[in-house]
């Protein structure tokens, strides 16, 4: 019984720290705000966070929606949900990665506020990418598969970004992903086994064998370049390229989906 209410402490403080949705306060008595071990609950907490973004895409996918406005619709109210807390990673990320000179100015135009023509460049690319391929995704698949496919590429992304922190070292040594603790190795098979999972459950019945295979190796091809692109030149991770991790594997996936089905 304790296992089952760490493993519902853990998902709450996952959803909290990943958007922007109230928690109730008892999931964080006596919790020192370190995420080691709840990273074990980021897929199911992805799922949670989508949920309603998902739900509005099957909706107005059966009220015959054109796909485009559908698409738009949905990623609004996740970014709504989230606070656009992934899509400022990657904006972030994009910035210090592609104009730095070296690591000590890649970091520091990360820590800055101010958007650069790289961090435009990759919000437009992120949304225009996404929502083409959601819109594609509603020309193909019913209502309910809608929602339960952007509900697996959650997961997916989500999984994804565990994967990246824990592979990893800090960039910072005092940064936002380093205050709260490295992923436990435990929890990191937990969530990568548990995501991958979820992820397929939702799609299969919904998608092809070959297209899931393809979303996945999608996903995990994008992890696997950008990982050599922050190590290279930033030394390691940090929030920002956490949060960009789950941009480029959602797109990946979403990408690898509108493309296979």
């Amino acid at each position: 019984m304790t296992a089952i209410q760490d493993f519902i402490d853990d998902t709450a403080r996952s959803v909290a720290f990943l958007s922007r949705v109230p928690v109730p306060q008892r999931h964080f008595a006596d919790y020192d705000g370190r995420l080691s071990r709840a990273v074990r609950a980021f897929p199911l907490a992805g799922v949670l966070i989508v949920l309603p973004a998902a739900a509005l895409a099957a909706l107005l996918s059966a009220v015959h929606a054109p796909p485009l406005l559908l698409a738009f619709a949905a990623l609004a109210l996740q970014v709504l949900v989230t606070g656009a807390l992934h899509e400022d990673g990657l904006s972030d990320s994009a910035d210090g990665i592609g104009g730095g000179r070296d690591r000590d100015s890649a970091l520091a135009i990360m820590k800055d506020s101010r958007v650069g023509s790289y961090g435009v460049v990759a919000l437009v690319l992120s949304f225009g990418l996404r929502a083409a391929a959601i819109a594609a995704l509603a020309a193909v698949l019913t209502p309910s598969g809608l929602g339960m496919a952007l509900l697996g590429v959650a997961a997916a992304s989500r999984t994804a970004m565990v994967w990246h922190w824990s592979l990893l070292p800090p960039a910072r040594r005092d940064g936002v992903a380093a205050s709260v603790g490295e992923p436990e190795s435990r929890a990191t098979l937990f969530a990568l086994a548990s995501g991958m999972l979820i992820a397929a459950l939702l799609l299969l019945p919904h998608a092809t064998l070959p297209a899931i295979l393809l979303a996945l190796a999608a996903a995990v091809l994008a992890v696997l370049v950008f990982n050599r692109m922050a190590l290279g030149k930033i030394g390691g991770h940090t929030g920002d390229t956490i949060g960009a991790t789950q941009q480029l594997a959602e797109m990946s996936v979403l990408f690898a989906l509108a493309l296979a089905l």
